[in-house]
């Protein structure tokens, strides 16, 4: 059964069907697989989509779009338009973005980008996928101790950095270092 099993997913990742990191096949080690919803520049087309395939052995399958089931805002702070989701449920909008499923190196590389746990902190919540509205426990990265003023802020349903809001995503290579952004965003951050 499980030669099977393997022998379609050899076929789908020489297909395409499945993601693949570095053009190599994921099939090496066996490892655990995640969902995780991604609203900002992870999504298809974004600065930091490259994080999914950054290291070899990594598998991702992008599984479609969905929303968040509970409302939460969705905000662009910092001088360098950052997306946050600021964990404050019932507040904001149902937030669209992607769901994948990803294996433990991935998983690994996407908590390096957010920096989890002292940025954004990764907590489980359900999504419901547009296409068939089926609901399904995913991990989401929020910013959970944040500047109540940050509520104030315009909230978003959808993000791109390319949007109309005019706010373009600053890289982390374009930013100045001698600056703490994170000032802008903890209540308690020292520089």
């Amino acid at each position: 059964m499980l030669a099977c099993y393997l022998l379609v997913v050899r076929y789908k990742v020489e297909r395409g069907a499945i993601g693949r990191a570095g053009g190599r096949s994921v099939l090496g080690r066996m490892s655990r697989l995640h969902k995780v919803f991604v609203y900002g520049t992870l999504k298809r087309g974004e600065p930091n989509h490259g994080w999914f395939s950054k290291d070899a052995g990594g598998y991702f399958k992008f599984m479609g779009e969905a929303k968040t089931v509970e409302k939460y805002p969705l905000i662009i702070g910092t001088k360098y338009n950052i997306p946050f989701l600021l964990y404050s449920p019932g507040e904001g909008t149902n937030v669209k973005g992607e769901l994948y499923e990803v294996n433990d190196k991935v998983f690994a590389n996407l908590d390096i980008l957010e920096d989890h746990p002292n940025y954004y902190i990764r907590e489980e919540r359900e999504v419901q996928c547009l296409e068939d509205n089926k609901k399904v426990t995913t991990w989401i990265y929020f910013i959970k101790n944040f500047k109540s003023e940050l509520l104030k802020q315009t909230t978003f349903e959808s993000y791109s950095s390319e949007g109309p809001h005019g706010l373009k995503y600053v890289s982390r290579y374009l930013r100045d270092d001698s600056s703490n952004h994170r000032l802008d965003i903890f209540p308690s951050e020292k520089s």
